[in-house]
This record gives C-alpha cells, structure tokens and sequence, in this order.
C-alpha cells in the first residue's frame, strides 16, 4: 500500500509540502484520541527531540537522562549549552528512584526511551504512572516510545491519559516514529503528542516544510494499512523467539526484549566478535560503548538473515575459541 501510494505521489513533486500536514495528523489525532493542536511532526523523531530541547535548555539547564540509552540526548542538551545529569540502568531498565533523586531546581526536562535502547526493557504503566505522579510539575518529562509497536499490550501506556491528565502533576511529552515498525526510515518522519502549550512553542521554532510530501503520504498509507503492521509484527516476534532459542544452543544468552532487537551475551569481547563477522560480511553491533563488553545488539530481520548471521555466529564463535 505504501509503494502504490508514493508512485501516485511522485506527480506531484513540483509541489511544496502541506506545511501543516492537516490529513496526517488528522489521522493521528483521531487514532490517539487527542485533538490535532496536541501533535507536532517532525524530520524524524529526532528533529521532535531537537524542537523540545530548543524551546525548553538554555545555558545552566539540567536535563536528566539515563545511561546507557540513545546518546543523541545527552549530545542535544549539550548543543543547548544545558548540563546532562545521566542515572545509569539498574537491572538493564531506567533507574526510576535515582532519576527521581536527582531532581533539582534547575531541572527542565527527564528524558528516557521506552522500551530501552539497546536493552530492550520496558517500564509498566503501573511503575511510570507512579513515577510521574512523584515528578513536579515545574519539570517536563519526554518519552520516547520509537519501539512502541512492538511492545507487549498490557506494557503500552494510554498517549491520551500521558498527556492530558495533568493535574497537580508534571507535563508529559510522547514522541514515536514511523522509522521502526512502519518501516519509513529512509523517509524521515516522526511525531510528538503534548499538551497543546507545549505544542504551540514547537510550532513556533519549527521551520516550514520540515516534512515533506512523501513522507507525509507514506505515512498516511501506512497507518491505514492495520494488516501489513500486524504481519511485521508477527514475524518479528516469531524471528525475536527463534535467534534467542538458537543463540543459546550456540552457548550464548539473549535478553528479554520489548523492541525488534535482541541483546545478546556472547561471553567474550565483542569487539573482537563483531570483526570476525564483519569479515564474514555479517553486521552486529558490539555494545563495548554502552558498558556491555560481552554484549551485541542485532535486529531481527528476515528468516533468511537471521539464518545467515546464526551460522556466521557459530562459524565465528569457533574460530575466536581457537585464537
């Protein structure tokens, strides 16, 4: 569906972009539950992001951030002349008591992915509900949900309960991304539900035409296209059960995960692993950075790569053994 639509789009390509993108978040507006003057697009969620820090950091602002997680946070706050006050995972999940703990009168923003990036983990509604009921309502807390798609029913929380419950409590942001489980990375197109306050600040600093006409009908074709989901996410789940069953007769251990990832402990360097499958022309992605030195994230893709990178794992797992 998405194909068919952007071959009849590229005719009008002379044409600028609705600047306010009026069919898309109309759509989303109705799929949410929140009027269209609570959303905001962007180039990416990550321009959603860029949009937030703009409007809220200034120079001595503190934005709480947890680590390991996406580091285009910490390096935003940065280009804001803000200060990153980073609480490390606890258990491969968002310290929710030391995020809480590190609160202070300078504090604009809390940050955090969820599910977690690279680990995969997930915080219940229960817990978030009872974090946010905690955090005062002079800060503002950003979630973002990129991986949303593919987590569990009962672990998703309600957009429409996030944002417009506010009372005596703190303003929430939710940003997702058509990148993930829609499959339009290439396009470039995400979005950020908010009380209409903070969406009107967004609106102000935002450029015109920062979504373009493919993305916003890609878009569009793609959340009316509910099957096509549905079939990715099965097959990602299937694929999700069937590396984590494989890998562990190779010796190794995966992590439980809420996203189209798996982390998995090779139980040696993986730096060293991830060279000898790149010679194998298999890509992983060692997480030596993110303080998992035994640790590689990989995607699930389809069965035939997944195939591929188990037997260029188990080819690359004997080989290291004998070195």
């Amino acid at each position: 569906m998405v194909a068919k639509a952007l071959s009849l789009a590229m005719t009008a390509l002379h044409r600028y972009p609705d600047t306010s993108a009026c069919a898309l978040i109309g759509t989303l507006a109705r799929n949410i539950g929140v009027t269209t003057s609570e959303i905001v697009l962007g180039n990416g969620s990550k321009e959603v992001m860029e949009l937030l820090l703009r409007v809220f950091i200034q120079t001595g602002c503190e934005v709480i951030t947890s680590c390991p997680s996406s580091l285009l946070y910490q390096r935003l706050v940065q280009i804001n002349g803000g200060n990153n006050i980073v609480v490390p995972l606890r258990r491969l999940s968002h310290d929710l008591d030391r995020i809480l703990a590190g609160i202070s009168e300078k504090t604009r923003l809390i940050v955090f992915d969820n599910p977690t990036n690279p680990t995969g983990t997930a915080i219940t509604p229960v817990e978030l509900y009872a974090f946010l009921s905690e955090v005062p309502e002079s800060v503002t807390v950003v979630l973002d949900e990129s991986y949303v798609e593919f987590m569990d029913q009962e672990k998703q929380v309600d957009i429409f309960s996030l944002v417009r419950n506010t009372k005596n409590r703190c303003g929430v942001v939710v940003v997702r991304t058509f990148s993930k489980a829609y499959g339009l990375a290439g396009l470039r197109i995400g979005y950020g539900v908010m009380p209409v306050e903070i969406a009107d600040c967004l609106q102000k600093v935002r450029q015109p035409f920062n979504v373009n006409h493919l993305a916003q009908v890609a878009a569009l074709a793609a959340l009316a296209d509910e099957k096509y989901l549905k079939e990715i996410l099965e097959r990602t789940r299937r694929g999700k059960e069937y590396l984590r069953e494989e890998v562990k007769k190779l010796g190794c251990s995966s992590y439980p995960s809420q996203t189209n990832f798996i982390l998995i402990d090779v139980k040696m360097d993986a730096t060293r692993l991830y060279q000898a499958m790149l010679g194998k022309g298999v890509i992983v992605r060692p997480m030596n950075l993110y303080g998992f030195s035994d640790c590689i994230r990989i995607n699930v893709g389809t069965y035939e790569e997944n195939a591929r990178f188990l037997a260029a794992l188990a080819e690359c797992l004997l080989d290291l053994e004998d070195v």
